[in-house]
């Protein structure tokens, strides 16, 4: 069937057993919940890829994903589809108040060893680049304007690639005071501007799954971000995770977590920022 053809055909409706079959399966596999009110984006993102291979059923499609090693390679490809996230250069921009007033604070107190970020669920890199800019800012004036490094990880190649290519339309940056556009991007002929290579040479980005945060090899980390993630998984997940996380903090470290995705979390190690705006944490000691 011709491709022009397929784009006219509506989006099938799964019936509830095969609903609740790819539930399960992104939810073993990702942690992610898919709940019956985002059905619709499913249903929507499965038919694109089924149409794309010439499938019309959701059960034939299913056991091709979970078909050995031919199932992983068309499993990573869906997964693109399913994760995919809206996202700018400072997202919340309190959170990056948060961090630099932080940040200004471990600088007087002296610095032993570069500082170490990770943006957890980076997606296509603005978080990572953000918090790299955060960090170059406060030390521009210092005596280590390069003492830092920050590590994105995220369970979508396709994002990561993104990431790592660096470049981005103008809308992205909307919220970036136009000498910091300056000072780290690059104007492209196409319009789009590129992460200078000063500031890209600082972030690294890496395939994680956030259910596999125990085999993670980060550890004593100075700053983790992790936001605009959690609100995907069930709520005992939530708080998992972030046990895993907290484990990874340096003593003395920063979390921050997206305000609203967890409630009355808590942890022995580490004590809530009084900051109203924002739902962060630092480590004891």
């Amino acid at each position: 069937m011709q491709s022009g053809v397929w784009a006219l055909q509506p989006v099938v409706d799964m019936s509830a057993t095969e609903f609740r079959d790819w539930q399960v399966l992104l939810e073993d596999r990702t942690g992610v919940v898919i709940s019956e009110q985002r059905r619709a984006f499913l249903q929507t993102n499965l038919t694109a890829r089924m149409r794309e291979l010439g499938i019309a059923d959701y059960a034939d499609y299913f056991r091709q994903v979970t078909d050995g090693p031919r199932g992983a390679v068309e499993w990573s490809t869906l997964l693109d589809r399913l994760t995919v996230q809206e996202t700018r250069f400072f997202r919340h921009r309190a959170s990056f108040d948060v961090l630099e007033a932080y940040l200004r604070v471990r600088l007087q107190q002296g610095m032993t060893r570069p500082w170490e970020l990770w943006s957890v669920g980076c997606s296509s890199g603005e978080e990572p680049y953000s918090l790299a800019i955060s960090a170059a800012e406060v030390l521009r004036q210092s005596e280590y304007p390069e003492y830092f490094g920050v590590t994105g990880t995220d369970i979508s190649l396709n994002a990561l690639n993104k990431a790592r290519a660096g470049e981005y339309g103008a809308r992205k940056l909307d919220q970036m005071d136009t000498d910091l556009c300056q000072r780290y991007f690059a104007r492209q002929v196409d319009g789009r501007f590129k992460v200078k290579a000063s500031l890209a040479t600082r972030v690294c980005c890496a395939k994680l799954n956030v259910l596999e945060l125990a085999k993670a090899p980060m550890s004593g980390m100075d700053v983790i971000f992790c936001q605009n993630m959690l609100i995907y998984f069930r709520r005992w997940r939530r708080r998992e995770i972030l046990n895993r996380l907290a484990e990874r903090l340096a003593p003395g470290g920063l979390l921050v977590v997206g305000v609203g995705e967890v409630v009355g979390w808590q942890h022995p190690e580490l004590i809530q920022v009084a900051d109203e705006r924002v739902l962060a944490f630092t480590r004891k000691g």
